[in-house]
């Protein structure tokens, strides 16, 4: 079976909406400021767009509270053709360790990420039916580490229960990860070197040991 090009397909909706002379809203969940950056560039020529930081994998609430301050930051001194904005959400790690149980000792990229990505989309798809949005997304699928299908697969699914569709991409393409480290140099964002919870960070530190 051939694997989907998830660029041709975002190139393909935004073709559609253009052709229509509409601005769509979008609410992207976004995991950082540096990933959210270069998408946020991208999307907002297109869309109108609402930023969601929830993020409940997030260790320890310190780290939470600065990568939202990070996320407002960069949103407040970028320039976007259309409307930007942001929603914070409150730190609720419960959530994420109530998703995970069972699946601590999963290696990163594994199972317990799934879980992971299936706790952070379903939130995002409810706030976006909940505000009418037109489309949902996450910021994820720029990292290299992410698999861009388990993503676009999870969020169509989780898209089709809610009733609202999941605008399916692969931001590393067309060097979107690149584009992201220039940005985030560009605006001095901090870049954290764990993807965020608690277990990735340990992993992290056992590798710097090595």
């Amino acid at each position: 079976m051939n694997k989907i090009n998830y660029q041709s397909v975002l190139d393909n909706t935004i073709k559609k909406i253009t052709s229509e002379n509409r601005v769509p809203t979008l609410i992207i969940h976004s995991c950082c400021a540096p990933c959210s950056s270069y998408v946020l560039e991208y999307l907002s020529r297109y869309f109108k767009i609402t930023v969601l930081y929830y993020n409940p994998n997030i260790f320890p609430k310190e780290e939470y509270e600065y990568r939202i301050s990070e996320q407002e930051r960069l949103i407040d001194s970028m320039q976007f053709v259309n409307d930007v904005k942001l929603i914070a959400s409150g730190y609720t790690p419960e959530d994420f360790y109530s998703a995970v149980k069972g699946n601590e000792n999963e290696p990163e990229g594994g199972k317990r990420c799934r879980l992971c990505f299936n706790v952070r989309l379903r939130y995002t798809a409810a706030l976006a039916k909940k505000m009418n949005f037109d489309y949902f997304t996450t910021t994820l699928s720029i990292s290299p580490l992410k698999n861009a299908e388990v993503l676009n697969k999870l969020g169509a699914e989780i898209g089709k229960e809610y009733g609202v569709e999941y605008l399916q991409s692969d931001f590393k393409k067309r060097n979107g990860y690149k584009r992201s480290v220039e940005l985030s140099k560009e605006y001095g964002l901090y870049r954290q070197d764990y993807c965020g919870c608690i277990y990735s960070k340990m992993e992290r530190e056992k590798l710097k040991q090595g």
